[in-house]
């Protein structure tokens, strides 16, 4: 059973480019709204969502108070597959104060600005450390928010926060975002950990260090997660379909597929792809399997890259291994993917450039 790792990627893809769509300033994701070929959202880490539609700026969609003190910021948002009805849509930032925060906010339909005063808090986590703040957000296929949370920050796991089902620090979260009656959001009854005691309902997959990026196949729905790590192995986890549900990554008793504290991870699933600090990898930027039938090449395969060797990969995934291949394309400073909603993808730079993967 093959499974990736930085000495075994294969020469380069060819008939793909990458098509600048502009520069912003200190861009960090790129989303859509489900429906919507006409608009799409940069998210800039200082606070402020621009909005391109039919690929000319048309304004700020959203400002936040964050700071951009270590690896905080406005990080991601995401839009409810009802948006076009309900105008929804949420953010993940950090507080001036550090504390992880998700933001609900309303825009009316079609409206290239949101309700200021529409915010509504749906979840804040203490985060006193300015670094594993984790980031995403996304709606998976069963129309529920998932959120990648890091493990609480410094280095090493210092409170062994990845294996502790007892705090949100180091997992997957799912939830139902929308209030309900004084509840800010609803837990699933089919979370994986509902009804155990001592265990947070909202946990969804563990043992992850700082999951930065994560994305669901549009086509099979199989989570991947790009999962950033320690001191010498960057990794990359995938799970077919509802795989994910329960599933232990391993951190912090591994660091990829390599022991790292000693302490015990139950049933620890080790990542599909890993590649090594040795090599110039140092924080893994996780992307999406390209859906998009105008980039023949690359249909089927799952796009990432790092933020310190510029050189974007496409995998071959499968259920517990993987197949990697360069793709000829560099981006510096790479910090992101984005997907839009006819399903073409983004690479984006922290420097400024956001470019759209593109046949050749």
């Amino acid at each position: 059973m093959k499974r990736a790792d930085a000495s075994s990627a294969r020469p380069a893809a060819t008939g793909v480019r990458l098509r600048s769509i502009g520069r912003f300033s200190a861009p960090i994701y790129v989303a859509a709204a489900p429906g919507d070929t006409r608009r799409l959202f940069v998210v800039q880490r200082g606070g402020s969502v621009v909005v391109l539609r039919d690929g000319r700026r048309s304004g700020t969609f959203l400002r936040v108070a964050t700071t951009t003190d270590g690896e905080r910021g406005l990080l991601s948002v995401a839009f409810p597959p009802d948006y076009a009805q309900s105008g929804l849509v949420y953010a993940y930032s950090t507080a001036p104060s550090g504390d992880v925060r998700i933001d609900e906010f309303h825009a009316a339909p079609g409206v290239d600005r949101v309700d200021a005063g529409s915010r509504r808090r749906v979840l804040s986590i203490s985060h006193p450390e300015s670094n594993h703040n984790g980031g995403q957000l996304q709606f998976g296929p069963d129309g529920l928010l998932y959120a990648g949370i890091g493990d609480g920050g410094s280095e090493g796991d210092p409170h062994r926060h990845g294996q502790n089902l007892g705090v949100l620090y180091g997992k997957l979260l799912r939830i139902d975002p929308r209030a309900s009656g004084s509840r800010p959001y609803t837990v699933p009854d089919s979370n994986p950990f509902v009804g155990r005691n001592g265990v947070r309902p909202e946990i969804y997959a563990y043992g992850l260090r700082n999951p930065w990026r994560f994305s669901f196949d549009r086509s099979t729905a199989a989570i991947t997660i790009g999962d950033v790590g320690q001191e010498a192995i960057e990794e990359i986890d995938h799970e077919p379909g509802d795989g994910a549900a329960g599933v232990n990554f391993g951190w912090s008793a591994f660091e990829g597929r390599s022991r790292y504290n000693g302490g015990s991870a139950p049933g620890a699933v080790p990542p599909v792809i890993q590649h090594t600090h040795a090599a110039g990898w140092c924080s893994i930027v996780g992307g999406y399997v390209m859906r998009d039938a105008s980039v023949p090449a690359l249909l089927g395969r799952y796009v990432y890259g790092d933020l310190c060797q510029p050189r974007l990969y496409a995998a071959r995934l499968r259920s517990h291994s993987a197949s990697d291949r360069r793709l000829g394309l560099t981006v510096p400073e790479l910090v992101s993917f984005g997907e839009d909603a006819a399903g073409h993808v983004y690479a984006v730079s922290l420097n400024g450039p956001v470019y759209r993967i593109d046949a050749r």
